[in-house]
């Protein structure tokens, strides 16, 4: 009796060493989905907009002479008067400058202009280099300058043109985030960046995303999607806006991941391009008239978000929006990590053809920090759709 009893206190101890390790545990009031939803947190919720540059408690919705002030000049201070912000051609804009230790959560913008002009970019910590560059519209898996419905778990595009992103971005001293006009006449962009000011764990890595595009690709060359990181972390995904410069099916590629020294061979190679943003045979379906031809869709792991035809007469090319985010199965590296992938199509003689096709693409990955320097953003020539 005295040794069951014994028992039960050193299992109810245990019970209580364990539920206070859980109560104590960083990043509080992070990791919420439906099973935790209802636990409390002292996390403290901010947010940065227009209406709230700082974010500070208390202080949105004060702007007296914003943008909107006409529209609000019977109303007065309160009433939407600067809901957005207008940067001027060749300026950069500091969306977001904040002090303090926790995480960025979600993020919402509605941009104008031209989305290929506009580069995003984010610092963690006071570094001086960015670990989030791109245009605006390649980040949020919107590449072509065109709006493009996304039903995914990390990024939302709605109707409007409405960007949202839901990767959760840590941060231990601070984040800095801009946004540079690289065009001639002026940018409007709503936002609004919510994130949370807690604790953050030793293990939370940082995340970073990276710009790349080549037009045309030159013949028999793979496409470089990431290269040259150094470091630990894991690669969670990719987005690709691919322009076709052939007739006939253009996705025959394999994708390849090189990992922690790999030199000649990869440790992870896939089957086909469209099997990496989990389709199948080149995307093609049926459709209510029985034409097969192919068939966009958005789920929360991967899609054809967006399928761009040609009218036959100025716009000529197929273009081609795709996805695919690592969240249940990340590419785990802890040295280094490169990523390519092929461009192949179908030539006379059921050979390969290697394609010359217009590429972007931006990859997403967590690591820690430092990160190797990002390859120099192209000049706005370089980067327009045509």
């Amino acid at each position: 009796m005295k040794k069951a009893v014994v028992k039960l206190a050193v299992i109810l101890l245990a019970g209580i060493v364990l539920y206070a390790a859980q109560e104590k545990k960083p990043f509080d009031g992070l990791y919420l989905d439906l099973g935790n939803l209802s636990r409390l947190s002292h996390a403290k919720t901010r947010s940065i907009s227009p209406e709230n540059f700082t974010g500070e408690k208390g202080k949105a919705g004060m702007s007296k002479d914003g943008p909107a002030l006409k529209s609000a000049r019977d109303l007065g201070q309160g009433w939407k008067v600067s809901p957005y912000v207008v940067i001027k051609p060749k300026e950069t804009f500091v969306l977001a400058d904040v002090q303090g230790m926790g995480a960025i959560q979600q993020i919402w913008m509605t941009p104008s202009g031209t989305w290929r002009f506009a580069i995003l970019r984010f610092y963690w910590d006071g570094e001086k280099e960015p670990s989030i560059e791109a245009p605006i519209g390649d980040f949020f898996a919107c590449g072509w300058g065109r709006y493009a419905q996304i039903s995914s778990l990390p990024v939302c595009v709605n109707p409007g043109r409405a960007f949202n992103s839901y990767w959760q971005m840590p941060f231990r001293k601070s984040f800095k985030v801009t946004l540079e006009n690289m065009a001639e006449e002026n940018f409007t962009i709503y936002y609004q960046i919510n994130y949370t000011l807690t604790e953050v764990p030793e293990d939370a890595a940082y995340f970073h995303a990276q710009f790349r595009r080549v037009n045309p690709l030159p013949y028999k060359n793979v496409y470089m999607l990431l290269d040259g990181v150094k470091g630990w972390g894991h690669y969670v995904g990719t987005y690709m806006a691919w322009g076709v410069n052939n007739n006939g099916w253009w996705g025959e590629g394999e994708i390849k991941f090189f990992l922690d020294g790999d030199t000649d061979f990869p440790t992870i190679a896939g089957t086909g391009t469209e099997d990496y943003f989990c389709g199948s045979y080149d995307f093609d379906a049926p459709g209510p008239d029985g034409v097969i031809r192919y068939t966009e869709f958005t789920t929360p792991y991967a899609g054809l978000a967006q399928v761009i035809r040609g009218d036959g007469h100025y716009n000529v090319e197929q273009r081609f929006g795709l996805y695919r985010w690592h969240i249940m199965d990340p590419v785990r590296f802890e040295k280094d990590l490169k990523v390519t992938i092929q461009a192949l199509g179908w030539r006379s003689g059921g050979r390969y053809l290697p394609l010359q096709d217009d590429i972007a693409s931006v990859a997403y990955w967590y690591q820690v920090e430092p990160h190797a320097p990002f390859p120099k953003l192209p000049g706005k020539d370089y980067l327009e759709i045509i």
